[in-house]
């Protein structure tokens, strides 16, 4: 679907203008580091466009890091996109700064008229952990501060917005604390920062959480390569499902979405139904670090989130 020669891409995430045309947006890093460890902090926001979902065109990257010295002058890394009540796109992202030599994870806002100019809201973060329910930074229990993957959505009911983050409880066996951070908007720009919107339930951390209704169910997604188990320390999909997309989550009821390669995956709403879109994250011990054709996916109540087996057949560069 999209493999860059020259950079290594991970995490996305979608929008769809009044065109119809689709936005992609994702990490990525050079190729030139040699080692994909290294992409974390070497990483800004690229951005594609598409008609179909397959055939991308690579356009400017939307953000970078800050000069320094900044919040964000470090990395962005993985965020939402949303169209605002006044005509105008808004991309949540993480950031993390060179101060705190990239421990210490934020939330902050990118502002489009078209979603390809993207411009930063103000100086500073726009949500940070609160430590009367979240982890912040003690390396001697994690190490780093978990705040990141921000997913936005509206109200169902109308009453504002919704942000979901990757975070950790304050309390609990340190491998086990991970939970959906929750915050609520009234106008998208101030945040409240609330409980969170599950209980620790034997996963490190909760990245990239996604809610959506899939053939009438609520569901959670989300994906882990930490926890307090062997099996929940796979590198592995999760599913939950709930009475509605508010939450709160039952995430020790959460439903394993097997698949060898896929790793931070996104829901997309297609015309002809629901799609899974994500990167190959390692095949035969090499990491890939590229995204998938769409996966079409159905929910059914005896055995949850399925779709067809994807090969792990690499697509050709995008030129």
């Amino acid at each position: 679907m999209l493999r860059l020669p020259d950079h290594w891409v991970w995490d996305s995430w979608y929008a769809r203008d009044d065109d119809g045309l689709w936005h992609a947006f994702f990490l990525r890093a050079s190729r030139a580091l040699l080692d994909p460890h290294r992409r974390h902090l070497r990483a800004a926001i690229g951005h594609a466009v598409s008609t179909d979902l397959r055939s991308w065109e690579l356009v400017a990257d939307a953000l970078a890091p800050a000069d320094a010295p900044g919040w964000d002058d470090l990395a962005t890394w993985t965020g939402s996109t949303v169209r605002g009540p006044d005509g105008r796109w808004y991309m949540f992202y993480t950031g993390v700064g060179r101060a705190e030599n990239g421990l210490v994870q934020r939330i902050g806002l990118a502002v489009s008229e078209d979603l390809v100019s993207w411009h930063r809201h103000g100086t500073g973060p726009l949500v940070e952990a609160d430590p009367t329910w979240y982890e912040l930074l003690d390396p001697e229990v994690w190490y780093e501060q978990a705040w990141r993957d921000p997913w936005v959505f509206p109200d169902p009911a109308g009453a504002g917005w919704h942000m979901l983050v990757t975070a950790r409880a304050n309390h609990g066996a340190a491998n086990e604390r991970g939970v959906v951070g929750h915050a609520t908007s009234d106008d998208l720009v101030n945040w409240t920062v609330r409980p969170p919107l599950s209980s620790p339930a034997g996963f490190g951390h909760l990245e990239v959480p996604q809610v959506a209704v899939v053939d009438g169910q609520p569901l959670l997604l989300f994906c882990t390569n930490v926890g307090a188990t062997a099996e929940r320390a796979e590198h592995r999909i999760w599913t939950v499902t709930g009475a509605t997309v508010n939450g709160p989550w039952d995430v020790a009821s959460a439903r394993p979405f097997p698949h060898p390669h896929l790793y931070a995956p996104r829901l997309v709403d297609a015309a002809d139904g629901w799609s899974m879109i994500g990167f190959l994250d390692h095949v035969d011990g090499e990491f890939v670090g590229e995204l998938t054709d769409p996966l079409s996916v159905r929910y059914r109540p005896d055995t949850g989130l399925v779709t067809a087996e994807l090969s792990p057949t690499r697509p050709a560069p995008v030129r």
